[in-house]
């Protein structure tokens, strides 16, 4: 019995091993760090494209699953070339009391012009804006109590540093739900900073 407990404990470990090695090999959204803090740090994103979904739900778990089937649908051909489009990282959610977004980047190769259009009608191709961001990082599967706990952590860290923020708090995910170790989550809101 303990010869079976201990392979399939190694089995389980060389399968979140993998897991996370291929997790690390999808590719990453850009930007560049601009200030570091203990608890967060000031980045810069440049514009992006992205395919996102706009939907009434207002938590994490529903909107994920929501959106995610939509967006991978997009990305795994359903769109009007029947093209399969890698997967990247950061997958981005906004979650408000008007209306919540779910957003995939899309690969830099493509352009708008470039890039197949949806299927589904549910799903939106748009470039986002040049942009500075606060972020703050924890690990684990996260929740909305999560989110709300970084989001009000972010928020009284910029406010001690005196960093003027605007806009409402985002939520960025980069692995997939069967990926138990080394989880990475963010939370960003956008900031006022100098360009020079």
């Amino acid at each position: 019995m303990w010869t079976v407990l201990l392979g399939l404990g190694v089995l389980f470990l060389l399968l979140q091993t993998k897991n996370y090695m291929a997790a690390n090999k999808i590719h990453e959204q850009s930007y560049r760090v601009v200030r570091q803090e203990k608890e967060f740090e000031i980045r810069f994103y440049p514009s992006v494209i992205m395919a996102a979904i706009t939907s009434p739900l207002k938590s994490y778990n529903k909107l994920g699953k929501a959106g995610f089937s939509k967006l991978a649908a997009y990305i795994f051909g359903g769109n009007t070339t029947k093209q399969h489009i890698a997967m990247t990282k950061p997958v981005h959610m906004d979650i408000n009391d008007t209306f919540s977004t779910m957003s995939f980047v899309m690969p830099s190769m493509y352009s708008m012009e470039t890039l197949p259009k949806p299927v589904n009608l549910d799903v939106e191709i748009k470039a986002s804006d040049d942009e500075y961001v606060a972020a703050i990082t924890f690990g684990g599967f996260a929740s909305d109590k999560d989110i709300a706990m970084y989001s009000e952590k972010l928020l009284a860290a910029l406010q001690a540093q005196s960093i003027t923020y605007f806009g409402g708090c985002r939520f960025l995910g980069y692995n997939p739900p069967y990926q138990l170790v080394g989880r990475r989550n963010e939370i960003i809101v956008g900031v006022q900073w100098p360009t020079k």
